[in-house]
């Protein structure tokens, strides 16, 4: 799949580590280096601009080693960018540690993950159809 963007930042276009990646990294375009105190959060920019196709999203995701090394992860994860979006891709990032964090020009903050979806048309029914699970949910079908 081919995908417009545009790159205002000071580094490489995002890309594909392995040829079975999903997500490429994002990195930080930023002037000045951020410290994210503990339970703090903020909008990090990247220099990114896309034009997706219609039927597609770009969803961004945490980094695995930075949720698990140093507690940081994005705030509204997945983040979703819609194929009418035009500005920049930002990054909200949250601090969950105990510690600061701090992020410097060219870090990597997180995953891009290109996805096609589906639009829905809501069928207003009176009662839907029955199956063994029925109403359980939140940890209804084992521990």
């Amino acid at each position: 799949m081919k995908i417009q963007i545009i790159n205002k930042s000071k580094h490489a276009l995002p890309h594909y580590e392995t040829l079975a990646s999903a997500g490429m990294d994002l990195k930080a375009n930023i002037e000045n280096t951020i410290v994210l105190k503990p339970l703090e959060r903020t909008i990090v920019t990247t220099g990114l601009f896309l034009a997706l196709p219609i039927g597609t999203e770009a969803q961004v995701r945490p980094r695995s080693g930075l949720a698990a090394k140093k507690g940081i992860t994005v705030l509204n994860s997945p983040g979703t960018i819609d194929a009418d979006y035009r500005g920049e891709i930002g990054v909200i990032l949250i601090n969950l540690s105990n510690e600061d964090f701090t992020i410097n020009d060219g870090e990597r903050i997180a995953q891009l993950v290109i996805a096609k979806h589906e639009r829905a048309e809501w069928k207003e029914v009176k009662e839907l159809g029955a199956t063994a699970r029925g109403t359980g949910g939140f940890g209804s079908t084992g521990v």
